[in-house]
């Protein structure tokens, strides 16, 4: 199973960004071989809207099953669950900690954005 975790670099040792689409990178962690790899987030970044979604069909298309980050919009919720990505939101710290949360059971799945659209 993949994990996605919105983080603010591309070093293990980064903190989580809450944003989900504006997040410059996703730290991938890879629960059989027990590493991470990094998904640069370089187009919905810079683009003027819609980046949540776009956002979404990246780490749809890197095989994704769980996504772990501060926050998601309602465009992003929708199609990650309509892809059947679990979302965690609410998950700060940095990206170590927040796996081992993931794994240890602190975290809750949400079942709705916590955020209205366009969130700065």
């Amino acid at each position: 199973m993949i994990i996605a975790i919105t983080v603010q670099d591309n070093k293990t040792d980064t903190p989580v960004n809450p944003r989900f689409g504006r997040t410059a990178f996703y730290a991938l962690y890879d629960e059989e071989k027990k590493s991470f790899s990094f998904l640069e987030n370089e187009i919905a970044l810079n683009s003027t809207s819609g980046a949540g979604v776009q956002a979404a069909q990246n780490i749809v298309n890197a095989g994704v099953k769980v996504l772990l980050t501060g926050h998601c919009g309602p465009k992003a919720f929708r199609a990650l669950d309509a892809a059947g990505i679990e979302v965690y939101t609410g998950v700060s710290g940095t990206l170590q900690e927040a796996v081992d949360a993931y794994f240890e059971k602190k975290l809750k799945k949400t079942s709705s954005a916590d955020v209205e659209g366009h969130w700065a």
